[in-house]
């Protein structure tokens, strides 16, 4: 009966812990002011290219810098915590197996060009395309992959990465050897506190612990966009003003201080 009642009691006191715990969700959006720098032309449809029946297809636009042109909004920026908070939302501690994230190829561009993902979570390569890619990775802690994907290896049938299980301080490269125009970035870390902004710039990271918290916002063309974005958290919705990058540095690839 004892045994039974300090269970009891413990589950109580672990329920009323979590309750007193308050959690806010950061919202926030990375746009370009000034000059919007215009889509640039990677090749043009039917262009001589490796496997031009595929890669040159149709006119392919690079995707270093994807701007929304009606609110400025810049896709493919990386926010996240440099390292995991002394609290962690009870249903965010543990990676589900079952999330696993899709890394695609398609038209020979990689997709999603920028991935945030949990050390320990199972990303699995598969394509599109009806011609052969490798996927090489470049990370600086965890172990590099340079494989071989099969022709319209749909999902079940790709390549899987299970072994990334170290939290990386920086997104990394990932190419295809094969068509040296293809990259995207992936970001491995050991919390559930990252993001990456959208098509309109924005991104959401919910169930934060309430308190001050350091961000890092980097972008491939020219790094760390704030290496100290702080935001204090309240138990709610946290909305934040726009991070503003300037767009003619953005294109140059370097921002001035």
């Amino acid at each position: 009966m004892k045994k039974v009642l300090l269970t009891a009691i413990v589950s109580l006191l672990s329920f009323q812990t979590v309750m007193a715990e308050d959690w806010g969700t950061l919202t926030g959006q990375v746009i370009v002011k000034g000059d919007i720098p215009a889509p640039e032309l990677l090749h043009g449809k039917g262009a001589e290219v490796k496997d031009k029946e595929v890669c040159a297809a149709v006119d392919v636009y690079k995707d270093d810098i994807v701007i929304n042109a009606e609110n400025k909004g810049l896709a493919n920026v990386f926010v996240y915590l440099a390292k995991a908070p002394k609290n962690v939302h009870p249903d965010l501690k543990k990676v589900d197996p079952k999330a696993k994230m899709l890394f695609d190829q398609k038209g020979c561009m990689f997709t999603p060009h920028a991935m945030v993902a949990r050390a320990g979570q199972v990303v699995e390569v598969i394509s599109d395309d009806s011609v052969a890619h490798n996927t090489h990775t470049y990370p600086l802690k965890n172990q590099a992959i340079n494989v071989l994907i099969t022709p319209m290896a749909r999902e079940g049938k790709g390549y899987v990465v299970d072994n990334y299980t170290s939290s990386e301080s920086l997104p990394f490269a990932v190419k295809c050897d094969f068509h040296p125009w293809m990259q995207a970035y992936w970001l491995v870390v050991d919390h559930p506190y990252a993001a990456v902004t959208d098509k309109d710039g924005k991104f959401t990271i919910p169930n934060l612990p309430a308190g001050d918290h350091e961000f890092r916002v980097w972008h491939e063309k020219v790094g760390y966009i704030n290496r100290k974005f702080t935001v204090k958290i309240k138990a709610g919705d946290n909305a934040e003003k726009p991070i503003e990058v300037d767009g003619a540095g953005l294109k140059a690839g370097k921002l001035t201080k």
